[in-house]
């Protein structure tokens, strides 16, 4: 299957070469061209220019792009999208004045998402979170990662993943699966953490490992949930079985969880809201990638990544949805963009490489996605008539996607 499209208004983040992320000062630079065409061809980015260089061949289809813009779909390095059911009341009590924290204690929270988990079937979840999936779809996103972290038991925990995995077979879209089982501390442990710990080393590790239920591994690394010396026990025993860390960071507290991350050779430090001299100074020295998450800060009314911070000290960063039922129930990329550079003072073309290249390279998608480079998958979609590409985080309130194309192919 061959398709042209034609007469593109501009062709958003054209690589030639597939550079892995982009960092710092060159995060302001986001490639394109003007009246352009593309060529697919079985699925991948074949060939792409100006109108005047396009090629003499034979096609299967012809898609007049007139007065509209390309991208190249969102990559969401962080979600959390198979949940069951919602925690809208606890959205009311934040806003009568208790806290996530308080929330928390009070039995709501991730133990309270772990609760209906379980009392949900194993294909109703699935239902569920296939509703998001194709959802957030339709918002532009073409490559997702998804993390367990709302069983923290071995069943549930498997299930969660099982699921991630009937997502990855039945999508057209690249999705990564991380085993968050160290989220938080269920009850039933609450008085005997080195225990909880035990059993996700020394049985849900082995399952999933037997089972090639994950990529990755993830811990809540913060006060009353994690420490520096569990985090460094749960990502030991995770490289153990070749799975790569992106830790839970700095959301409230700055305790060294950047420190230990960046020992590991963690892929990425997700969230960053709390972000010290000494933090800066480690990540500046590494090779993993920071991760704001928005939405979640938006949410919640807590600060927002230093993002400005991050940049000028040559730092690359990513963004991500943290799509979850507590702290973030949006996957909206649209929206992730706009509050990057609403609240974080990014500038359009720093959010989009955000969004983009550097969140594939926060899933290790570099290769496949993130881009318009000849040879990656054709996952984009086209804007509806727009001045710009400053109209997506502009007009924040509104769906400005015409269309969405996954390995090629319209998704209806």
């Amino acid at each position: 299957m061959t398709q042209l499209f034609i007469n593109i208004k501009e062709l958003v983040q054209v690589r030639d070469a597939a550079i892995k992320k982009v960092s710092g000062i060159e995060m302001k630079n986001l490639p394109t061209i003007k009246n352009a065409f593309l060529l697919v061809k079985d699925e991948l980015i074949f060939d792409f220019g100006t109108m005047d260089k396009i090629p003499d061949l034979s096609v299967d289809e012809i898609i007049d792009c007139s007065g509209k813009i390309i991208l190249p779909s969102w990559c969401d390095s962080h979600s959390h999208i198979v949940f069951a059911g919602n925690r809208e009341h606890e959205f009311v009590d934040r806003i009568k004045g208790l806290s996530y924290e308080e929330i928390a204690r009070n039995g709501g929270g991730i133990l309270n998402s772990t609760k209906k988990l379980k009392e949900t079937s194993e294909e109703g979840l699935y239902d569920q979170s296939a509703k998001r999936l194709k959802e957030v779809i339709a918002l532009g996103t073409g490559a997702i990662e998804i993390k367990s972290g709302y069983g923290l038991t071995v069943s549930s925990e498997l299930k969660i993943l099982r699921i991630i995995n009937r997502l990855k077979n039945n999508f057209d879209t690249p999705i990564k699966s991380t085993f968050l089982g160290a989220h938080a501390v269920p009850e039933k442990f609450k008085n005997n953490k080195a225990a909880y710990i035990d059993l996700i080393i020394e049985e849900m590790l082995p399952k999933i490992a037997k089972e090639n239920l994950a990529d990755f591994i993830d811990v809540f690394c913060e006060t009353g949930y994690f420490s520096i010396d569990d985090t460094k026990k749960i990502l030991t025993a995770g490289k153990k079985y070749n799975l790569i860390p992106k830790v839970h960071v700095n959301q409230f507290n700055s305790i060294g969880g950047i420190e230990i991350s960046s020992k590991n050779n963690a892929l990425s430090v997700d969230h960053l809201e709390v972000l010290s001299d000494r933090d800066l100074e480690v990540l500046k020295e590494s090779n993993t990638i920071p991760v704001a998450l928005p939405s979640c800060s938006f949410f919640l009314s807590i600060p927002y990544t230093p993002a400005r911070k991050l940049m000028d000290n040559g730092l690359a960063m990513a963004i991500a949805s943290d799509y979850n039922p507590g702290s973030s129930p949006s996957g909206n990329m649209n929206l992730v963009v706009s509050l990057a550079c609403i609240k974080m003072k990014m500038t359009p073309e720093e959010a989009i490489n955000a969004a983009t290249i550097n969140g594939a390279y926060a899933m290790n998608l570099s290769e496949k996605v993130g881009s318009i480079t000849k040879g990656k998958i054709a996952n984009f979609f086209i804007l509806k008539d727009v001045p710009s590409y400053h109209f997506i985080p502009y007009f924040f309130g509104s769906n400005r996607i015409n269309a969405v194309y996954l390995k090629g192919k319209k998704v209806h």
